[in-house]
């Protein structure tokens, strides 16, 4: 069976493109814990929910076909035995299971097993609170002691975020393993539906990275910028180490990818990922936040490729424009700065992602509308930009290409 995976840039026209619609996991999100929940606020979820289908009507209206992920992992995990195994390894991963652990897991196994296919789904993404499960306490003591936490498994509220747990790259798929605990159990749905799914499942599809691999990495740092280059980000999310035993896997299976350039940005709430900082809008012009064109020719670049043995060389550079010219190899590059590259403006739209751009063909962009001066100063560098309401969706410090897990791209 053909691949139906089909990623070798991140400009070619969106063809394919699977999103999460938010739901009742942002209902679970309160003040308490929401740094735990990597929020810095709580959004409004109905609002939230209109913006997002808003977002999606922009895609379609370009010729976008938009699967979402509850719907493809409800058809993969149709059959019990699937579901049994499904559910098994759920509650395994790091998750909170904090006390009397082994009553809760049977408790929490009988009480998913009794949903179909689309209840479960959505109930593990909303997450499970106390009070929805009885629980035999083992300990008599402290099962009278009231552990103030409120729930048995979390909400997985960052799932509207498609990009960072799964990402596409030529006709395989990275199954990435997420470095915040939030996050960690997002994996596993893309893991199910390429594994049950009548559309993915008779394919021969790579996989280029799991959680085999002890180090992570996210899709927010990898950027397929040509079907030969990628970009990725060494930050806070994303070790040198994963890139490098990336590298190897892509080399062994999809031939396409010769190079990899490593961009290293700061470890900072701001700079989360490279596309937080630096997003492909054209075949030469990128979106790049003023404080990376400010240290743009001292960087700490690192350009990985085989040698004629095969074996893999890393070079190190420090100048961002000649480096892209040079693994592009194009005569002239084309940063476009955030906020029109003034301090406040760029500070004020960096921290809503001005710089997340999603390419629906080469010049044609998705951003937040509240982003005008950066919307703007694209349309002045002859980008066709589409924007979409962000209020809300916004609030959870992720932008268009971070709510899209692109899965066909027309070939540039």
């Amino acid at each position: 069976m053909q691949s139906p995976l089909n990623i070798y840039s991140e400009i070619g026209t969106l063809e394919k493109v699977m999103v999460h619609r938010p739901g009742k996991e942002i209902e679970n999100l309160f003040p308490e814990f929401m740094k735990e929940f990597l929020f810095d606020d709580i959004p409004n979820l109905r609002l939230a929910q209109k913006e997002h289908d808003k977002f999606v009507e922009v895609l379609s209206s370009r010729g976008a076909e938009v699967l979402y992920v509850t719907d493809l992992a409800s058809a993969a995990l149709t059959e019990k035995s699937v579901r049994e195994v499904f559910i098994d390894e759920f509650l395994t991963l790091p998750k909170q299971l904090h006390r009397d652990e082994e009553s809760v897991y049977k408790s929490l196994k009988e009480y998913l097993l009794s949903k179909n296919p689309t209840e479960l789904v959505e109930t593990l993404i909303r997450g499970i609170r106390k009070e929805e499960v009885f629980v035999e306490k083992r300990h008599k003591l402290a099962g009278m002691l009231d552990h103030p936490y409120p729930f048995y498994l979390d909400p997985l509220v960052n799932m509207y975020f498609t990009r960072d747990p799964y990402n596409v790259i030529g006709n395989g798929i990275s199954l990435n393993p997420m470095n915040q605990t939030a996050r960690k159990n997002e994996t596993i749905f893309m893991k199910y539906i390429m594994n049950h799914h009548p559309e993915f499942k008779d394919a021969d599809t790579p996989i280029i990275y799991d959680k085999s691999n002890n180090f992570s990495i996210e899709g927010g740092d990898q950027l397929i910028l040509t079907p030969e280059v990628m970009a990725i980000g060494i930050s806070a999310r994303t070790s040198p180490h994963a890139i490098e035993v990336l590298f190897k896997k892509l080399l062994s299976v999809n031939k396409s990818i010769k190079k990899i350039v490593a961009i290293q940005i700061p470890e900072e709430r701001a700079f989360m990922h490279l596309d937080t900082v630096f997003t492909q809008v054209d075949t030469n012009k990128f979106t790049v936040h003023p404080a990376v064109i400010k240290i743009a020719d001292e960087m700490n670049l690192f350009v990985m490729e085989t040698d004629e043995n095969g074996e893999i060389i890393v070079e190190k550079r420090t100048n961002l424009v000649e480096t892209l010219k040079e693994v592009l190899e194009l005569d002239d590059i084309i940063l476009i700065p955030i906020g029109n590259g003034h301090v406040i403006e760029a500070a004020r739209e960096q921290w809503n992602d001005g710089s997340n751009t999603l390419a629906l063909a080469p010049g044609v962009v998705v951003t937040y509308d509240r982003n005008y001066i950066t919307n703007e100063t694209l349309r002045s560098h002859g980008v066709e930009v589409l924007e979409v309401p962000s209020s809300e969706l916004s609030r959870g410090r992720g932008g268009p290409r971070c709510m899209t897990m692109p899965i066909s791209r027309r070939r540039v």
